[in-house]
Parts: structure tokens; C-alpha cells; sequence
């Protein structure tokens, strides 16, 4: 059972470990990153399913070439043979994920790989931003039934659209959106968070947030305004690959579970019932109480009585229309000003 709706559902954030290429070319570390991931909160591991020439040609032109950012100097080839996770692997991670109890996911780039990850029985297709525009890929995937989730890095809003009603044209109305910044790393001033509102509202689907910043403030923030998935990138210490400087040790990993989980309660709204606690500090709020001691008939004044704390006299929208008006009983100094006065020397409303 994929159980991305069920925490959805529940309002809760359904976390996810982007593996990527930090498993170094190393099936153990693959396997460890699993299990660390498993540990620290995770709900789902997620990998790529790709080869090289699925991604692209082996060509060495200017138009292949990656000038400038985190993979300078590769051409794209070259990049995808040493970030792939070979598909012999993936039978053997998606097992480990079940002995762990997280669910798996992966991203298919191609046909290839949609029909390679639903024989593997996947629980739902991840669609990466830079594949948003493949509306034949999007369709071909969102025709297996599974729910569909897609990053909008770099997607306009008709970009968004296209990709959301191609799914539907398929009969696949399970999508989930994440909102993302195509930058490795996303800097703070980029990521426009106030756009997971946004989408929510303009295509009526449960959107998340796939977060390439560093550390955890972008995902507590994303939750904070409402995103029901969290996907981040993992690696174990120590890890030198293409995608390891943007991403979090698991030690960090946990611990923005921990912050996201309670950023979502935290930000839970329309409820105004008072907590057991608020209600026992009821008596620390501010009422009229006597100052001095009145006598019956005595007219009350603003040397007699005040607004203090505690509050268990009248409250204090009273206290103006006390003035002048006369007691009528004895009242001590300390003594609350109580809400049987109120009906006696006709003030308004009379509640307390």
C-alpha cells in the first residue's frame, strides 16, 4: 500500500528521501541510505529510473555542455552515466524499502522506464520539474492509474495546467503538485514559497514542496503554508556525488521532520475552543475588584474600585458605568465586584 493520501488525509506531511545519485555507484550505500532514511522519519525513499541514453546522446557539442553552477564541465551524457542508479538495483531497493517500512517511488524519464518501475509494482510515478513540459511522458504515466506526483520547477501556470489536464485526459485525477525551485542550491529570495497557497487554490489538488535549499527553514516554511509533501534530498556522511552538496545528512533529515511536523500543528486554524490549560489561566485576566472597603449605598469611584487582576469580578466593559452608581451591599477591599451588582444598579447586558 502507497500511503502518500492516507497522510494526506489525515493532514499530515508525507516525507520524502530523494536518494538521487548519492548513493556513489555503491548498491550497499543505496541500501544504507534506506534504512538511515527509514530511521529518521521518512516516509518513502525515492530514486531515478534512467540510463544515459534515455536522458540524452553521447554528443560533445556546445549544446551539450554545462557551463557555470554545480555540474560545470560535464556534458550531459557523461553526467547521467556517473548519477544513474542502475536498474538491477532497483528490485533490490524497492525490497529494502518494504523490509523498512517506507514506501518506494522513482521517476521515470522515458516509456522504458514507466513500464520497467510498473512491473516493479510502484505505488504512484514522480515527474521531475525539467520533465513538466513532456506531456507524452506525463500521459503515458498517468495512464498506469497510480497517483501522480509532479515538480513545477521553472512551470508557469499554463505549463502546470498542461501537465494537471494531461493526467486527467488519462482518467488520473490522484495528482499532487510540488512546488519547486530549479536551483541546486535554491536560494531563500528564489523560492517563492507563497505559491503553495496558490496552486492549491487554482488547481484544486494537494500540493507539496520539493525543497533543493539547504537545511530545513524552506520545508518548515512550505509547511507553514500548507504543503502536505515534503521532498528532500538525502546522503550519507561522507558523500561525494553529483548531488551531494545540496543535500542533508540524515542526522538533519530528522530533525526537520521533527520542525515540519510541528510547523503543520503549529499553523492548524479554525479553532478558537480554549485548551484545558487556557481555561485554568481564565482567572489570571483582569475584572473590577473594590480597592477600599465600600459600604452599602456607597457610590462606587475610581478610588474604590479598579481594573485588576485576578478576574473573577465583573469585566472590565463595566467598569465605566460603575462609576457614580451605588453599592448595593458591603463590599471589602480586595473583594471582587461581582456579576450580581450589575443587575441591582442596572448597568448593560448585566453578564459578567
Amino acid at each position: 500500500m502507497f500511503h502518500l493520501y492516507e497522510k494526506i488525509g489525515q493532514g499530515e506531511v508525507y516525507f520524502i528521501a530523494e536518494m538521487s545519485a548519492n548513493h556513489g555507484g555503491k548498491l550497499e550505500y543505496a541500501l544504507e541510505i534506506v534504512r538511515r532514511a527509514a530511521k529518521a522519519g521518512a516516509d518513502c525513499v525515492k530514486i531515478q529510473t534512467y540510463t544515459a541514453d534515455s536522458m540524452t546522446i553521447d554528443c560533445d557539442n556546445e549544446y551539450f555542455r554545462i557551463h557555470g553552477g554545480l555540474w560545470d564541465g560535464y556534458n550531459l551524457y557523461n553526467l547521467y552515466q556517473h548519477a544513474g542508479t542502475p536498474y538491477e538495483w532497483q528490485n533490490t531497493i524497492k525490497e529494502e524499502c518494504e523490509r523498512c517500512g517506507v514506501d518506494f517511488l522513482s521517476t521515470p524519464f522515458d516509456r522504458k522506464a514507466v513500464d520497467f518501475l510498473e512491473g516493479l509494482g510502484v505505488g504512484a510515478f514522480k515527474i521531475a520539474s525539467f520533465e513538466l513540459v513532456d506531456i507524452p511522458l506525463i500521459e503515458y504515466a498517468a495512464s498506469m492509474g497510480k497517483p501522480m506526483i509532479l515538480s513545477c520547477g521553472m512551470g508557469s501556470p499554463e505549463e502546470i495546467r498542461e501537465a494537471v489536464d494531461a493526467c486527467r485526459r488519462m482518467g488520473n485525477s490522484r495528482v499532487v503538485l510540488l512546488k519547486c525551485c530549479s536551483e541546486y542550491p535554491a536560494k531563500w529570495e528564489d523560492m517563492h514559497l507563497g505559491d503553495i497557497p496558490d496552486l492549491r487554490a487554482r488547481f484544486g489538488v494537494p500540493v507539496g514542496l520539493s525543497d533543493h535549499s539547504m537545511g530545513s527553514l524552506g520545508a518548515v516554511v512550505g509547511a507553514s503554508l500548507g504543503a502536505c509533501v515534503v521532498e528532500k534530498h538525502v546522503k550519507l556522511p561522507g558523500t561525494d556525488s553529483a548531488d551531494s552538496e545540496f543535500s542533508m545528512e540524515m542526522d538533519g533529515f530528522a530533525e526537520m521532520v521533527r520542525e515540519v511536523t510541528c510547523a503543520k500543528m503549529i499553523a492548524r486554524q479554525g479553532d478558537y475552543t480554549l485548551t484545558e490549560e487556557e481555561r485554568s489561566s481564565l482567572v489570571f485576566r483582569r475584572s473590577v475588584f473594590a480597592v477600599k472597603d465600600i459600604r452599602k449605598g456607597e457610590e462606587f469611584t475610581e478610588e474604590n474600585i479598579r481594573v485588576i487582576r485576578p478576574g473573577y469580578g465583573m469585566k472590565p466593559k463595566y467598569y465605566k458605568e460603575l462609576i457614580g452608581k451605588k453599592s448595593p451591599c458591603d463590599i471589602g477591599r480586595g473583594e471582587p465586584v461581582e456579576e450580581e451588582v450589575s443587575g441591582k444598579v442596572r448597568l448593560r447586558g448585566g453578564e459578567k
